[in-house]
């Protein structure tokens, strides 16, 4: 036994001087992607970081964006061969002179190399400060504004920091640019938007003053902030799927309830519960509808009023939450982005946020109402972006909204998410964001993505920063 045991321990000292002895070096055949070997014994790379990479006379900076344990056959002079373990990876050149180099030795880039590199591509828009960069502590990460000109995609699991980390993101786009904002808020998590946080920093605080006013919640509880739709400003297609009137089905009702609106004797709901027609009467009794707290009566105020007035809230947040039953929720989500492809001729730069977009333009709507949202919302998505409209669109459940808005996406922000199928959906859509750096999702704690596309400089981690507003969610730890 004594040999065997004095033979396993020569073994394993071969194989950690040779794991030890493997250099960190990386070779580029084209100067803008790398591959590279690295030793595990205190391994300093991680997938995400970033890199300086010294060949010959030149020095580039770069990040890795996968590594993987690697197993090979190695010996020495007089020494038995051992099977070893490396590091083996692939990574993009970030600044460099372009050419091709081998063997140029790595070592993780320092923070301030990592700033520098940033302050020199920062783009000349207007730029939003949202935390600091994962893996270069310290160094700040600023988000193209003019990137939200695109349709953006904000995924993770419950408790990963979402809508903390999305209040942040609606906080910069309010201060920093012109871009009126529209929230649907099917859990009350930003009603407070217009109101600072205790203990937020006091410069940021009075810098959001000037915009702090331009936030209105509309919400399901009486008084004069209320959610108000009309009936008569319903579209044709939402009036029938509110009291499931089927054209061919229901054809008599149908005709007699859009004679109705058209000769303009219908101006409320209530109007159409006192409609001579027993049928059309005893239908709005029956469903309900009549009851809910949405309709404002003929006159007043309107949701659509304030979404056509060009000089109407900077940000309106559409509190759903507080309605009462699921069917509200969905035909003022739905009429919201109706009014808002209405008007798209007037072509004004508009971000909507739709939360828990599952719910909202799921990827099989459960019913007719439901089913007219989510055409709405694929329409946005297809051909709003040349009027200005532009989606930002937030869930925990990527394989549940429907891929005709999914794929339109372009922009990236991805969580914490531990569900291998989620990751897997998210990866194939965003075909353009490394796989590697996807994998990192499950590993993310609070507070922590990545973000990709228009929105930024190139794929990267980062931490979400303090927020200047209250929020319903829960605050990301160590802020």
């Amino acid at each position: 036994m004594s040999d065997v045991q004095a033979s396993l321990e020569e073994y394993r000292a071969v194989r950690e001087a040779l794991e030890t002895a493997v250099l960190p070096l990386a070779t580029s055949v084209d100067g803008r992607r790398f591959s590279f070997q690295t030793t595990l014994r205190g391994l300093e790379l991680e997938a995400g970081g970033y890199v300086t990479l010294d060949g010959g006379s030149a020095s580039r900076l770069g990040q890795v964006l996968s590594l993987e344990l690697h197993s090979e056959d190695a010996t020495g002079p007089g020494l038995p061969e051992v099977r070893i373990r490396v590091g083996r990876g692939e990574g993009v050149v970030l600044e460099g002179d372009g050419r091709a180099f081998h063997d140029a030795l790595v070592r993780p880039a320092r923070p301030d190399e990592v700033d520098a590199w940033l302050d020199r591509i920062r783009p000349r828009r207007a730029a939003l400060e949202v935390g600091e960069l994962a893996l270069a502590r310290g160094v700040p990460l600023e988000l193209d504004a003019g990137g939200f000109g695109r349709h953006t995609f904000l995924c993770g699991q419950s408790g990963s920091g979402k809508t903390y980390s999305l209040g942040v993101l609606l906080e910069r786009l309010l201060m920093e640019t012109s871009l009126r904002v529209v929230v649907l808020d099917p859990n009350s998590d930003y009603v407070r938007l217009g109101e600072t946080r205790e203990g937020a920093d006091a410069a940021a605080v009075e810098r959001f003053a000037s915009v702090a006013d331009a936030v209105v919640v509309r919400s399901g509880a009486s008084g004069p902030d209320r959610i108000r739709l009309r009936f008569r400003e319903l579209s044709p297609a939402h009036q029938a799927a509110l009291l499931r009137l089927d054209p061919l089905a229901d054809r008599e009702e149908y005709a007699e309830l859009t004679a109705l609106v058209e000769d303009e004797s219908i101006r409320s709901l209530g109007d159409l519960a006192r409609v001579e027609s027993d049928a059309l009467a005893l239908r709005v009794r029956n469903l309900g509808v009549a009851r809910w707290s949405i309709w404002p009566g003929p006159e007043g105020e309107s949701l659509a009023a304030e979404l056509e007035d060009p000089s109407g809230p900077r940000c309106l947040v559409i509190d759903l939450g507080s309605l009462g039953t699921r069917e509200e929720q969905a035909l003022t989500a739905g009429a919201v982005l109706e009014r808002l492809w209405r008007r798209r001729a007037s072509r004004d730069p508009i971000a909507i946020v739709i939360d828990e977009a599952h719910n909202v333009c799921p990827a099989e709507p459960a019913d007719l109402i439901t089913a007219l949202a989510t055409e709405h919302a694929i329409r946005i998505a297809g051909e709003g972006r040349k009027f200005g409209l532009y989606l930002i669109v937030v869930t925990q459940r990527p394989q549940k909204v429907h891929e005709n808005v999914l794929s339109q996406c372009d922009n990236l922000v991805l969580m914490r998410m531990n569900s291998k199928a989620d990751l897997a959906h998210v990866g194939e859509v965003f075909s353009f964001v490394p796989p590697g750096l996807i994998d990192r999702a499950t590993t993310f704690r609070q507070g922590e993505a990545l973000v990709a596309g228009k929105i930024a400089s190139h794929p990267a981690l980062i931490r979400f920063g303090a927020r200047i507003t209250r929020e319903g969610g829960a605050d990301v730890a160590g802020w």
